[in-house]
């Protein structure tokens, strides 16, 4: 076995021993499982590029230099075919996709086999820490590789094998990667999505590039992260963008086009077909995050006196796109909604049972186009059903439905925004998680760097001895700002604004003022208890207690200012909710502890400063 690292800068020799130029790239045939070694691409005098065959010249190879077979005047030149691609430059240092572990790596060196004494063949990336290390220097890598064997944590290779790999850094649409290769035109779209939002932004459109009008919409549709799929849509042609919007479910379509600017988004409405405009723009009239917005006009309602047989023949002539059908809903006269037939019942029954001898008498369950969205997504899940139709309140007709998966789009969403506005993190990828020790602690532990700045701060005002002192009673106040964070939006999360049940905004302010006071008070007690420590004392530690008190007395106006402004953090995270801005409960925390230090400080410096004047 021998690695790229190994081969490239190595002298190339020709039959007479004389030197000729360094290895610069190996070019591969990739219509082949393991793709054999076709092209020695070295750097001859004068920076000169130059490409020979590899079966051809090259008869023997190793980690130090590659000799060939015949002298440097018989050597003829050659250029890249269509089926090849340099390895060094196409894939070295690259992004990848590796579709069997559905993720974005780099690869970090190529790992090559000789089948002969001349011949190589590809076997696949080395996307692990061993490969920077070879580059670095083969040298440090054993030495790196027998200190980690001698404390019992071996590094293990991480090979992705080539007929794993799928190659987005350049356009190699016409070559074929290999004979079983997977590519992403073989991935589920939820699969294409998770790669897409792993790579870099200018290689994201490039994947799009890959994939036909139905596939993008598909991979687009799946994209957790709107803004995005709004970038990547601004960078498409408006005519492939309007194409894929087409393809894609109008709920869909509709969420993705509310994220552009509005000259954008008319433009590309504008070329779409009529049919589809038109079911875009009538979601794009509800309000966001109601279930008019994310609920899809695709849907089956027939007169109740239909049968099954002919009500059979409909969803036959459905097109193959339509959004799955789980139920078919009953309307009468008037056109309004009276019965919903589970479509499990339809094959079950005779073909000329009327629909209505099917209905089930429980009433049916419906949203209104105004309801929000968190609330139909509850429902669904309360009632464990696969769609819930949402009925216009006047007329009784049936707009459209909001499907089971739209619903648990919808919690994941409500989860993700709940944990941002509890100071926590929805993301858990490979990249978090290497430093998540270290985010976790800087999150959680946030007051203990504040305590930090108050120190130093008193120090540079009252001189180092009295204001270490003073600071010492810095995290009461700094804890106690954390604590109402945490009180407030664990309230906010709890009550619903428009809940009947919901405790009033005065109703909270007294108990958020009560408990400010009842911390104040336990730190009074103390101050007072420590009082007595006072008179009895020696000169000097009467004078550090005497500064420790003023420093409880400075965290206790803290602590109740900081009780105090709690509605005011609820009226904001409301305000903000409705509007649908997102907050984040580490920005609120950092806020409380500013407002903490700013009282702290302030206060501190006016009990001491008088005395020490």
């Amino acid at each position: 076995m021998i690695y790229l690292s190994q081969l490239l800068g190595n002298p190339v020799l020709d039959a007479n021993g004389e030197r000729i130029g360094v290895v610069n790239d190996l070019g591969i045939a990739t219509r082949e499982v393991f793709p054999r070694v076709t092209s020695l691409a070295f750097q001859g005098p004068g920076k000169t590029p130059f490409m020979i065959s590899w079966r051809k010249y090259v008869e023997t190879f190793d980690e130090t230099e590659v000799r060939l077979a015949v002298p440097a005047t018989d050597i003829r030149f050659s250029y890249l075919q269509p089926d090849e691609v340099l390895i060094a430059r196409d894939l070295l240092n690259k992004q990848i996709v590796d579709t069997r572990g559905m993720r974005v790596v780099r690869v970090n060196d190529l790992k090559l086999s000789d089948t002969s004494s001349s011949q190589l063949r590809l076997l696949g990336a080395e996307v692990g820490v061993r490969g920077i290390l070879r580059a670095l220097s083969p040298a440090f890598e054993r030495l790196v590789m027998r200190a980690s064997h001698a404390m019992g944590h071996d590094i293990p290779e991480r090979i992705i094998a080539w007929n794993y790999m799928d190659l987005i850094d350049r356009d190699l649409s016409s070559v074929k990667l290999s004979v079983s290769h997977q590519t992403l035109d073989d991935l589920h779209p939820a699969d294409v999505a998770d790669i897409i939002e792993q790579l870099d932004p200018r290689l994201r459109g490039q994947v799009f590039a890959q994939l036909d009008d139905a596939q993008a919409a598909e991979a687009m549709a799946e994209l957790d992260d709107d803004e995005m799929a709004a970038r990547i849509m601004d960078n498409m042609e408006d005519a492939d963008a309007s194409r894929m919007l087409s393809e894609m479910d109008p709920d869909d379509a509709a969420e993705l086009v509310g994220e552009l600017d509005y000259e954008r988004a008319e433009k590309l409405l504008r070329l779409m077909g009529i049919n589809e405009q038109r079911a875009i723009r009538q979601l794009l009239g509800y309000k966001d995050d109601t279930a008019g917005r994310i609920m899809t006009s695709e849907f089956v309602s027939v007169p109740r006196e239909t049968t099954v047989a002919e009500v059979a023949e409909r969803m036959r002539a459905l097109p193959d796109d339509f959004e799955p059908v789980n139920y078919v809903y009953l309307t009468d006269a008037d056109e309004r909604l009276c019965g919903v037939v589970p479509v499990r019942r339809l094959f079950v029954s005779e073909p000329d049972v009327s629909l209505s001898d099917l209905a089930s008498d429980d009433d049916v369950l419906t949203a209104k186009p105004d309801d929000d969205q968190e609330d139909v997504a509850q429902d669904i899940a309360k009632y464990n059903l696969l769609a819930m139709p949402v009925v216009d309140e006047k007329s009784g007709k049936v707009l459209g439905i909001v499907t089971v998966d739209d619903a648990l789009d919808v919690m994941e969403e409500e989860h993700e925004e709940d944990l941002r506005i509890a100071g926590g993190t929805a993301n858990s990828s490979d990249s978090e998680t290497n430093s998540g020790d270290l985010m976790r602690f800087l999150r959680n532990e946030m007051w203990f760097f504040f305590w930090m700045a108050v120190a130093v701060v008193l120090a540079i005002a009252l001189g180092p001895d009295t204001g270490v002192a003073v600071a010492f009673a810095a995290p009461v106040a700094l804890v106690a700002a954390v604590e109402m964070v945490r009180f407030v939006t664990n309230f906010f999360l709890e009550y619903d604004e428009d809940d009947e049940d919901a405790p009033s905004v005065p109703g909270f302010a007294v108990k958020s003022i009560a408990m400010g006071v009842l911390w104040a008070a336990i730190v009074m007690l103390v101050c007072a208890a420590a009082n007595g420590v006072v008179s009895g004392a020696t000169e000097g530690l009467g004078a550090i207690v005497f500064q420790l008190l003023r420093g409880f007395e400075a965290s206790v106006a803290a602590v109740v200012v900081t009780f105090v402004l709690a509605p005011i953090y609820l009226l904001v995270l409301r305000r903000r909710d409705e509007q649908g801005a997102d907050t984040s409960g580490l920005a609120l925390q950092v806020v409380a502890l500013v407002l903490a230090v700013v009282v702290f400080v302030g206060v501190a410096l006016a009990l001491v400063t008088p005395v020490l004047g």
